[in-house]
């Protein structure tokens, strides 16, 4: 996925009139995710693609002089005029005059009422960018505030990254690290993203496929996760529109055909609703609004419906004028039509976690046709459309914040607690996005607080939303005065109390069922600083041996190692073989950059096959701790054949050879696996699975135990499967065991027990 701003893609040049003479022009650059400068022709045979069209602000001036004080808007020209000089013959892909595209960024913060700084940053979103101008000549002619904004929405243009995936990582943690400091930011982003999508269609099909699909994944969930519903379903339906044309077409088609058919059925129900609401005293606009093509599409995806089975296309919204009408029309509505059972929901009483509060209830209409209601006050109505851009944020104090603020303030907060815990930028990504989703379930303390979580959660992701020092310390939980699972999936409505310890310490195989990017950034944190001997030691061992198969030696000059330490950006030789230790970085990659730091060229690294397929294997002790696993898929026991997998921040896993999860996960990754012997001195106990079938009679069990027992293995898991006859049983052990040999022993021991029909180690 391609988290650069989809604006690069929409210039193209054209040298329309020179720059006045009092500026130099400044050269077009390269993008840094290689796509090609938003290039200005110096050619005079260049022409634009079409005619290029004279781009006023006199429609945004006409917006903006509604709300905004004269001194003010003195100001937006100022930013107008210098953003106009700065874009002075660049046009769009589309032939429009470039400066076309910041000003109707501008227009939707002004249908936002936005203030003046953020329109004059929308107005300059592209200079830093596109133009080079420099981050103190925008301080030095507009102010500080209106800087800062323009940086946030700036990418990094000159940190020369790894990769491409983490160059695009870093520019997003970049504007949502802005955003959590000033939420303005993500404001003009999404009104630049909006008006990008709006323009989509010059483009080639390969990036508006890219583009859409950003738009789908980040954006579209940024926008519902701070209520503006508007622009949440005007991105969804562009960027389906483009992700699927085809069906995107056949659905619109469809949906004008039903639109035709049901107006009579619309009309009826309008009719009976507002005469209900008027009789009963009740002052209400009522109006019919038409789900969006998308909504409509992930209906039929989900309960794989086809189109004439959604009949729900149209819904029905109720505004009234106070809090107690909202439950007064719903109960007006319900004498009216049947109510449908289990379709009800109050997020009036528990508001959604961006703010959103309504009554939904769906009824039986006109003609058994199942039609939806949407009951709520004014206020609610525009905050429901308008989200965290109905409240200003920035311009309250905590002490004034209303329940929406708050949550919303508390949502970038939690973005900047991730940051401090988080390794690079990609995984600071993937907790976000994670964050991003926006169903979620409601859950109370002990004490009757209620926590919002993601759906999915679980009473870890649960111990950490309270606080993170809990869920580190988490050893148990009780579910609605019940023990239950840490791994538990959490519903509406239950009432989760967490038991801790503070000699607990977090597992790395809580990152498995973790939902929450707050829990799993908190774990890897805590992953990466616990036992960081262990793992300086494993990476230094794995350095060596991926220098020694490129034939480098692996004592380092004094000068080599600070100027790989330089631009890898790690403090320290030791942070550097920690982060290859748990995985966060790969040792070949490590070991090239060596080689092209000696003056190599990485591309062609002279591996001598004969010296690789000779190196000392790491050794596994199986009790190195959470740098070294042993994987649960398998459960490898000494004398097993075993090769092992660098998992990122969680360090060396170990497998079996012939482990099936191993294989497939291989052919996926293959750098990512080394060789791996076990050690000599293994002076511990391994956990291994058995699984016998056994006659259903009396007293076997305990004759099975005892002979494990006897074989010296303890029993840590017992487990029984019944046959549909009864006749024959499947019992799972999990024994523990010295080695491979002792596991063979018990193994027939165990299968000379009677009533003992078959026994096998278990196989992943």
């Amino acid at each position: 996925m391609n988290l650069t701003s989809a604006e690069s893609d929409i210039v193209s040049g054209n040298n329309a009139a020179e720059r006045p003479a009092t500026r130099a022009r400044r050269p077009a650059r390269a993008r840094p995710d290689g796509e090609g400068p938003p290039v200005i022709s110096t050619s005079p045979l260049a022409a634009p693609l079409t005619p290029a069209g004279v781009a006023t602000i006199t429609h945004l001036t006409e917006k903006l002089a509604e709300y905004m004080a004269e001194a003010d808007l003195k100001k937006v020209k100022e930013a107008y005029r210098f953003s106009d000089e700065m874009h002075l013959g660049q046009v769009r892909k589309s032939g429009e005059p470039y400066i076309s595209h910041p000003i109707a960024v501008a227009e939707i913060c002004a249908d936002w009422k936005l203030d003046a700084q953020a329109i004059m940053a929308a107005l300059l979103h592209d200079v830093m960018e596109d133009q080079d101008v420099k981050k103190e000549e925008l301080i030095e002619r507009f102010g500080a505030p209106v800087a800062h904004l323009v940086d946030g929405l700036s990418k990094l243009e000159k940190i020369e990254f790894q990769s491409q995936i983490e160059a695009q990582a870093e520019n997003f943690r970049k504007m949502l690290l802005a955003m959590a400091s000033d939420v303005r930011v993500i404001l003009i982003k999404l009104a630049d993203r909006l008006h990008n999508m709006r323009t989509l269609d010059v483009m080639a099909p390969a990036k508006k496929q890219r583009i859409a699909g950003e738009t789908m994944e980040v954006y579209v969930p940024i926008a519902h996760r701070l209520g503006l519903n508007n622009i949440y379903r005007e991105l969804q339906d562009l960027a389906f529109s483009h992700l699927y044309p085809m069906r995107y077409t056949v659905l619109a088609k469809a949906v004008r055909a039903a639109r035709g058919n049901r107006r009579e059925v619309v009309g009826k129900i309008l009719d009976s609703v507002k005469n209900t609401l008027s009789m009963a005293g009740i002052e209400a606009e009522v109006y019919g609004r038409e789900k969006t093509l998308y909504g409509i599409y992930k209906k039929m995806r989900s309960k794989h419906l086809t189109f004439s089975q959604v009949l729900d296309v149209y819904g029905f919204r109720v505004v009234v004028d106070s809090f107690p009408n909202c439950y007064v029309a719903l109960g007006t509505l319900h004498s009216l039509y049947k109510p449908m059972p289990g379709k009800f929901k109050d997020y009036i009483a528990i508001r959604k976690l961006n703010g959103y509060q309504s009554l939904h209830t769906t009824l039986i209409g006109p003609y058994g046709t199942p039609v939806e209601f949407q009951i709520r006050t004014q206020e609610m109505h525009r905050t429901a459309e308008s989200g965290v851009a109905a409240h200003w944020l920035y311009k309250n104090s905590d002490a004034n914040m209303t329940d929406m603020q708050q949550r919303t303030h508390a949502w970038l907060q939690s973005l900047l607690d991730i940051q401090q815990q988080t390794g690079d930028s990609a995984e600071f990504l993937e907790h976000v996005k994670v964050d991003l989703f926006p169903d979620s379930v409601y859950v109370f303390t002990p004490k009757s607080k209620i926590i919002a979580m993601p759906r999915g959660a679980t009473p870890i992701d649960f111990a950490y939303a309270i606080h993170t020092g809990i869920g580190d310390h988490t050893v148990s939980v009780t579910i609605n005065g019940e023990p239950a699972p840490l791994r538990t999936e959490l519903r509406n409505g239950d009432i989760v109390e967490v038991v801790t310890d503070p000699d607990s310490r977090p597992s790395p195989s809580w990152l498995s069922f973790v939902r929450t990017g707050k829990a799993r950034s908190a774990i890897r944190h805590h992953l990466r600083t616990i036992n960081l001997p262990e793992s300086i030691n494993l990476g230094r061992q794995l350095l060596r041996q991926a220098m020694a198969a490129i034939s480098l030696s692996p004592d380092l000059p004094e000068s080599l190692i600070e100027r790989l330490l330089n631009e890898s950006s790690a403090k320290s030789l030791d942070e550097l073989y920690a982060d290859i230790g748990i995985g966060k970085r790969m040792a070949a990659l490590v070991a090239r950059h060596i080689f092209g730091l000696l003056g190599g060229e990485s591309a062609s690294v002279p591996v001598d096959h004969n010296s690789a397929s000779d190196l000392d294997p790491v050794t596994i002790y199986g009790s190195e701790g959470v740098s070294v696993q042993l994987a649960a898929c398998c459960l490898p026991i000494p004398g097993d054949q075993i090769v092992g997998q660098l998992r990122r921040d969680q360090g060396l896993q170990v497998h079996t050879n012939d482990c099936t999860v191993a294989k497939r996960q291989r052919q996926k990754e293959p750098d990512r696996w080394i060789a791996v012997k076990w050690g000599t001195e293994l002076n511990r106990r391994f956990d291994s699975r058995i699984r016998l079938l056994i006659n259903n009679e009396k007293g076997i069990l305990a004759r099975v135990a005892a002979e494990i027992g006897e074989s010296d293995g303890n029993i840590t898991f017992v487990g029984m499967d019944e046959d549909k006859e009864h006749v024959l049983h499947q019992l799972r052990f999990t024994i523990q065991v010295k080695d491979r040999v002792h596991l063979a022993g018990l193994l027939r021991n165990v299968r000379k027990v009677s009533g003992v029909n078959r026994v096998a180690r278990e196989r992943a």
